[in-house]
C-alpha cells in the first residue's frame, strides 16, 4: 500500500509531467499571443499602480528609515542586556528603553490607523518623548485638518504633546 507521502509525490509529478508537455507541445502563435496578453494586462496595471506608488514611497522611506534607527538602537540595547560585564542597574536602564521604544512603537502604529480610519489620509508618525512629528499625503492642506489631527494625536497622551504636522501633495 502506497502511504500519502508517496501519493502526494506522484500527484504533483504527474501533474508538472502533464503541463510540461503541454508547453512543449503548445502551438508557438497561441504561446506568443499569450506572453502578449499577459504583457499588455502588466502595463496597464503598472500605470495605474505607478501614481499611488510614487505618492506613498516618501512615507514608506521615512518609516524604512525610522525602522532601521530603532533596529540598531534596540540591538545596542539587547546586546546591553545580554553582556555579563554589565551591570544590573545598566540592564535595567537598556530593558526600560526597549519598552519604551515598543510602547512608542504601537503608539505610531495606532495614531496612523486611527488617521486613515477618521480622515482617509496615508500619514508616517514619529514620537520622540514629548513630541510627535506627522507627515500625512493629502491633497487637501487646511489649518483645520492639521488642528483636527493635531487633537486627535494629543486625545492619546495625557500630557502635553508639541505636534507638528505636514502635508505633501498627492
Amino acid at each position: 500500500m502506497i502511504n500519502k507521502q508517496n501519493l502526494w509525490f506522484l500527484t504533483l509529478f504527474s501533474l508538472i509531467l502533464v503541463l510540461s508537455i503541454y508547453y512543449i507541445t503548445m502551438p508557438n502563435d497561441l504561446l506568443k499571443e499569450a506572453l502578449k496578453t499577459d504583457q499588455v494586462e502588466k502595463t496597464t496595471s503598472k500605470e495605474k499602480t505607478t501614481e499611488t506608488i510614487e505618492e506613498v514611497s516618501s512615507l514608506v522611506a521615512m518609516r524604512v528609515s525610522l525602522e532601521e534607527e530603532r533596529q540598531n538602537t534596540m540591538n545596542t540595547l539587547q546586546e546591553k542586556l545580554t553582556n555579563d560585564k554589565t551591570t544590573s542597574e545598566e540592564k535595567n536602564n537598556a530593558y526600560e528603553q526597549l519598552k519604551y521604544l515598543n510602547e512608542v512603537q504601537g503608539k505610531e502604529e495606532a495614531i496612523e490607523k486611527k488617521i486613515k480610519k477618521e480622515y482617509k489620509i496615508d500619514c508616517f508618525v514619529k514620537i520622540d518623548n514629548s513630541n510627535a512629528d506627522l507627515v500625512c499625503v493629502s491633497s487637501n492642506h487646511d489649518n483645520t485638518l492639521a488642528n483636527n489631527i493635531m487633537r486627535l494625536v494629543q486625545e492619546n497622551y495625557s500630557n502635553k504633546m508639541f505636534i507638528t504636522v505636514k502635508f505633501q501633495k498627492k
